[in-house]
């Protein structure tokens, strides 16, 4: 239900509208919207969820609706209120969010943006994300490596976080994402191991091949994750509660061979 779910047009943002509609904004501009939510969600002790569905409320919004570069910091504020809504227990209040943006927009307007957003939506504010499946496939990823399911789980969310960023990644499923994360960090965690089993081929419903490209693209902003925005994800990641996984390394090329067919484990 969910992988279908994930198909369908309106949930799905355009992978090339900031060339396509956005005339005011820039992919750095977006890149910079995202790091800053990432530390708002770490501010607000915000679930990981939240933070997934917000970059979807916003990359939805922004394949449709012009935005000027002063309005774009409302829209993620708008949007995270949204997502905050459906997915904490006790989420933040429009203050809080007015407050993060140094009160740059006034209550009305928060709540004006909402309404955009809420109407765009058609009000279907769930919809699958990478952090879903995550949680899905997970179970298959951690069947052999009990000892490790905390640190694989972190990596993978980390992973995962990193691709929310980066806009080139916007051509990808949330299910493709999510297994492209596990992959990469069983391949980080044991690099001289087959990454993907035949148990977790059944469970994401992808072949290795059909990873590649997500993997390649996930594994080159891991190498590479040493930019301004990428470091508010990486310092999340470096915290003791998540066992540091942003500060495992990984080798610098993934081997062609683990791309071929599935292994039994």
């Amino acid at each position: 239900m969910m992988k279908l779910m994930q198909i369908e047009e309106k949930r799905r943002p355009l992978p090339n509208y900031m060339e396509k509609v956005q005339n005011d904004i820039t992919v750095n501009m977006r890149e910079m919207l995202m790091a800053w939510l990432v530390e708002v969600t770490e501010e607000y002790k915000l679930v990981s969820d939240t933070l997934h569905l917000t970059v979807l409320y916003i990359d939805k919004f922004l394949s449709s609706h012009p935005v000027s570069r002063n309005k774009l910091q409302l829209l993620g504020v708008s949007c995270m209120l949204i997502a905050s809504k459906y997915e904490e227990i006790t989420p933040p209040h429009i203050d809080d969010f007015c407050y993060i943006t140094d009160n740059s927009y006034t209550k009305e307007e928060v709540v004006e943006m909402e309404k955009k957003i809420l109407k765009l939506l058609d009000f279907e504010i769930g919809t699958p994300t990478t952090r879903n499946f995550l949680r899905i496939f997970m179970r298959a990823a951690e069947e052999k490596c009990k000892h490790q399911e905390l640190q694989l789980e972190f990596l993978s969310c980390y992973l995962a976080e990193l691709s929310l960023l980066d806009y080139g990644c916007l051509q990808f499923l949330p299910s493709t994402v999510a297994s492209a994360a596990i992959f990469l960090s069983r391949f980080i965690i044991q690099p001289n191991t087959h990454p993907w089993s035949k148990s977790l081929q059944r469970y994401s419903g992808y072949r290795p091949i059909e990873l590649k490209e997500c993997v390649l693209s996930i594994h080159a902003l891991h190498l590479n994750r040493r930019g301004n925005c990428f470091r508010a994800v990486t310092e999340k990641y470096m915290q003791h509660k998540f066992k540091g996984v942003a500060m495992l390394c990984s080798p610098s090329e993934v081997p062609g061979r683990y791309f071929k067919e599935a292994v039994d484990e």
